[in-house]
């Protein structure tokens, strides 16, 4: 009989067998006087999934279960809690803890903690207990990691916002994305759809930069005002220096990319922000790329609180309809849902639903 608190999840045992899920128990963290208590409903399937269990990110602690774009309803909350209500619709994602108290969390910067912990993966320093996903049927949250889901949202909609789509939200808003703004979103995949949908409604003028035309008139379908492919001869050629912002979401590079043609499209001090993660990718550029715009290159983290909770408010108010397939929950469909994200057969994002059902009402 363990010491602690328990809950049942679905985890995968090691890299080497990435594809096949468990239903286990395991231990949880002491509830806190800041905790909040969360019953899932669904939970978002990223990428950041597959790259963890598959161990393409490198080493993790395993037995593990991930996902970390939970919704869910608030069951219990702690003492000290003031931001959450018992019974309300919440939604958590990657991240699950910060310190609150050193200068980058003090000033909304909370996701650059440098004590910062994931909702998955992380070790709770007085307890040595790992932390456990959302394809399990609770999670616990320190109430600043815990977000109210607006009415205007369905579930399964609102999930993939709490990692993917305030990874693509918040580097626009820090960057001036709005209206007489010119943005490129490289790669249409789960990130760069919610890159679409977010500049669009922020008001600038929208263009997606991919490698062929397959994608077009999904991203034309999504409100894109046009579609660039690099496949093409001189793709770049008519756009030079006119990008105000480019946000990278590509989830691979492939062979011969050519960072240097994409920094050439944005204005003077124009900036390409970096938010997808591949797997060892490195990119090469020349000091003289930088030379005929003075562009800036850099990377977004997630998003604080504060961007979340405007995400969030943003897509209840203009109807924001991310492109989900929802999946009943069990070993056997997790099994076939990350090995499709491995694929990119999806359009484009997946939410695992129907947690009553596997993990009781």
């Amino acid at each position: 009989m363990s010491q602690y608190d328990q809950y049942t999840g679905f985890q995968v045992r090691s890299p080497d067998t990435w594809t096949t899920f468990h239903k286990n128990k395991f231990d949880v963290k002491p509830f806190g006087d800041h905790d909040v208590e969360i019953k899932i409903e669904c939970c978002g399937v990223c990428s950041s999934d597959v790259h963890t269990i598959s161990g393409g990110w490198g080493e993790q602690k395993f037995p593990l279960a991930v996902g970390h774009e939970i919704v869910g309803k608030a069951i219990r909350v702690g003492p000290k809690v003031t931001l959450i209500k018992e019974g309300e619709r919440v939604g958590v994602g990657a991240q699950s803890w910060s310190c609150l108290e050193c200068r980058q969390c003090k000033n909304d910067n909370e996701t650059y903690c440098p004590k910062q912990m994931d909702t998955f993966g992380a070790v709770w320093p007085d307890t040595g207990i790992v932390t456990q996903g959302g394809y399990s049927s609770h999670v616990r949250t320190h109430e600043h990691w815990v977000f109210p889901i607006p009415d205007a949202i369905p579930s399964a909609l609102a999930a993939p916002m709490m990692c993917a789509g305030i990874t693509s939200y918040s580097p626009l808003v820090r960057n001036g994305a709005g209206p007489g703004k010119k943005v490129g979103i490289v790669g249409l995949g789960g990130l760069g759809h919610f890159g679409v949908l977010f500049s669009k409604a922020l008001g600038a003028e929208t263009w997606v930069i991919s490698r062929s035309h397959s994608k077009e008139a999904d991203a034309k379908a999504m409100g894109a005002d046009g579609y660039l492919a690099t496949q093409d001869k001189d793709w770049n050629k008519d756009h030079l220096m006119t990008f105000d912002l480019i946000i990278s979401t590509a989830n691979s590079f492939g062979e011969g990319f050519d960072l240097g043609a994409y920094l050439a499209l944005l204005d003077v001090h124009g900036k390409w922000v970096s938010v997808g993660l591949p797997e060892d990718a490195d990119l090469t550029i020349k000091p003289q790329s930088f030379m005929s715009n003075g562009c800036l290159i850099g990377a977004s983290h997630l998003g604080s609180r504060k961007e979340m909770l405007a995400m969030l408010k943003l897509s209840a108010e203009k109807g924001i309809k991310s492109w989900v397939e929802t999946v009943p929950i069990s070993a056997e469909n997790l099994s076939a849902t990350v090995q499709r994200l491995h694929r990119n057969d999806v359009k484009y994002r997946f939410t695992m639903v129907d947690y009553d059902k596997e993990f009781g009402a």
